[in-house]
């Protein structure tokens, strides 16, 4: 497990069925980049999967370091996918929504054509082709808005925000599914306990919401389990009013139905999943 210590390689941790044993390794513990190290690695643990959740994922700085986004989430893809090859077992490649342009009237499928509209979704573009256009059984696992109880996510900053702030203020013109990352690893799971072919996969919550949706949901939801003291006005705003340094898709809804129909995984509404990790937080 690559990317240990974020949000979803906790999550997929966290659910390893008991016949399974994880290795999670962090950026300081292994440089994905280092083909030697890599090797080693999979040498050492006899490793049946690498579960790829490592990723440069600072969407606006990747436009000021497009080289440093390319190096982690494209080149270094590449040197696991040599290294799985090598070592006789499988790579699952997590990826993003931003690879598309946000411009379809309707969820999108694995085969869609993409069109990332920043350095952070090419980049992210660059590592499927080296999964998939290899000759193994690479696996690429699409997610979006992906949040969890820890980490650096959206849910966290808006509940900060409405603790420290008068108000707040969320895009509205941004449609998408919010992702609990214990979702996803259960898709992950449930993926490799189906010995799932190699391609394209999408794995999101259920549903679809603005940023604003996904804000007023979290303001009722954290009220409702006293994790807020008290309602903050939130105010809808346009992307426009709110100018980011790399361009982000309008509409990333992600099509999930092939990915259920295969994996004996419940996917769950979005807001069912926000209510549980807000649970979570609740928990002393």
């Amino acid at each position: 497990m690559l990317g240990g210590g974020g949000q979803v390689a906790n999550a997929v941790v966290a659910a390893a069925p008991a016949q399974h044993q994880v290795v999670a390794k962090t950026r300081a513990e292994l440089d994905i980049g280092d083909e030697g190290a890599v090797k080693r690695a999979l040498t050492e643990t006899g490793a049946e999967w690498i579960v790829n959740a490592a990723a440069y994922t600072a969407v606006d700085l990747a436009e000021d370091q497009p080289a440093q986004a390319m190096a982690v989430n494209d080149i270094a893809v590449g040197v696991l996918v040599g290294a799985a090859s090598a070592a006789g077992c499988r790579l699952l490649h997590l990826s993003t929504d931003f690879v598309f342009d946000g411009k379809s009237n309707r969820a999108y499928l694995p085969a869609d054509q993409t069109n990332p509209l920043s350095v952070y979704g090419m980049s992210k573009l660059g590592g499927e082709r080296q999964v998939l256009n290899d000759a193994g059984a690479g696996i690429v696992l699409r997610t979006a808005w992906v949040y969890a109880a820890a980490g650096r996510n959206f849910a966290l900053t808006m509940l900060r925000l409405m603790r420290d702030k008068e108000q707040v203020s969320v895009v509205c013109d941004q449609i998408g599914t919010p992702t609990w990352a214990a979702g996803i690893a259960g898709a992950i799971w449930g993926l490799i306990e189906a010995g799932s072919p190699g391609g394209v996969y999408h794995w999101t919550d259920l549903g679809v919401a603005s940023w604003y949706d996904f804000a007023v949901a979290i303001q009722d939801e954290a009220l409702a389990r006293g994790l807020l003291s008290r309602a903050v006005p939130i105010t809808p705003i346009l992307s426009a009013a709110y100018p980011t340094r790399a361009r982000r898709p309008a509409f990333s809804v992600l099509d999930t139905g092939s990915t259920r129909a295969l994996i004996k995984v419940p996917a769950r509404h979005w807001r069912h999943n926000l209510r549980t990790m807000l649970d979570e937080l609740r928990t002393p």
